[in-house]
């Protein structure tokens, strides 16, 4: 492929994601991880920063939707904001702290990592599986551990953390409903938290390709982003008229392969 034609690559990304993200309410960096480690090597970049790359490239995109995201569900009454303002702290310090590690950690295990969490996010699909409720939700210190936690897994894959806290929300008695709309706001800190995070420890890395801030590739992130934005309404729209029990089993198959694709390509 050419370097022109990743001009095209990049936008179809971006409406795969924004598409998904709509349909079935997920984040976009398990899509956007692979597919940007698997682009950025066929790129010619090098292979030792590949996957930072794309774990910031992908956070710094989720910002916009993130955003979208949080709107939409405040509008309709979603949001319980006592909870965003108890595991925010909490979730800035873990992401933030996790951008420090990841950086540190080489590509193949960080792709690993990446890997085995995405299979847990998968089986959680297929097997639609949610948290009986067993508690109220802890104390200030048990909201911050928890933020802490969630913030620094997200970090480290590159997610909203919707796959983390909405089934620690459920699991505390938080209603489904506002257990989505406030996962979704969430989402917000973490991927500003880790946006800075992966710049930061980006900022001056050795052999990086032009257009590069820290390990955010402007041209994807551009891309990804305005695209998805468009493509996100389309996805919700049709939430409503396709058999979306049916698409997450397929979309949890999808990861799978991605996730196999981008380990071929870096140990290929």
């Amino acid at each position: 492929m050419t370097f022109d034609l990743w001009w095209l690559a990049y936008p179809v990304l971006g409406a795969a994601v924004g598409f998904f993200a709509g349909l079935l309410g997920v984040g976009g960096g398990g899509i956007m991880v692979p597919m940007l480690t698997t682009f950025f090597l066929a790129q010619g970049f090098p292979q030792s920063q590949v996957v930072h790359m794309a774990l910031g490239t992908s956070m710094a995109a989720i910002v916009l939707t993130s955003v979208s995201s949080l709107r939409a569900h405040h509008a309709r009454g979603a949001v319980r904001w006592d909870v965003v303002r108890a595991i925010t702290p909490g979730i800035l310090v873990g992401t933030f702290a996790a951008t420090f590690i990841a950086a540190r950690v080489s590509t193949v295990p960080l792709a690993i990592f990446f890997a085995v969490f995405m299979a847990y996010v998968s089986i959680q699909m297929l097997l639609n599986i949610k948290p009986k409720p067993a508690r109220e939700l802890p104390g200030a210190l048990g909201m911050s551990a928890a933020g802490l936690g969630i913030g620094g897994v997200s970090a480290l894959v590159a997610i909203g953390g919707g796959s983390l806290s909405v089934p620690f929300m459920t699991w505390c008695n938080v209603k489904m409903q506002n257990a989505i709309g406030t996962s979704a706001a969430i989402g917000l800190p973490i991927a500003l938290a880790g946006t800075v995070g992966y710049l930061v420890n980006g900022w001056g890395a050795p052999d990086m390709p032009a257009l590069t801030f820290g390990y955010v590739y402007l041209p994807a992130l551009v891309l990804v982003s305005v695209v998805s934005t468009f493509f996100a309404p389309l996805g919700a729209k049709l939430a409503h008229r396709l058999p979306v029990a049916t698409l997450k089993k397929v979309f949890a198959g999808m990861l799978v392969l991605l996730c196999a694709k981008m380990l071929h390509s870096i140990f290929a």
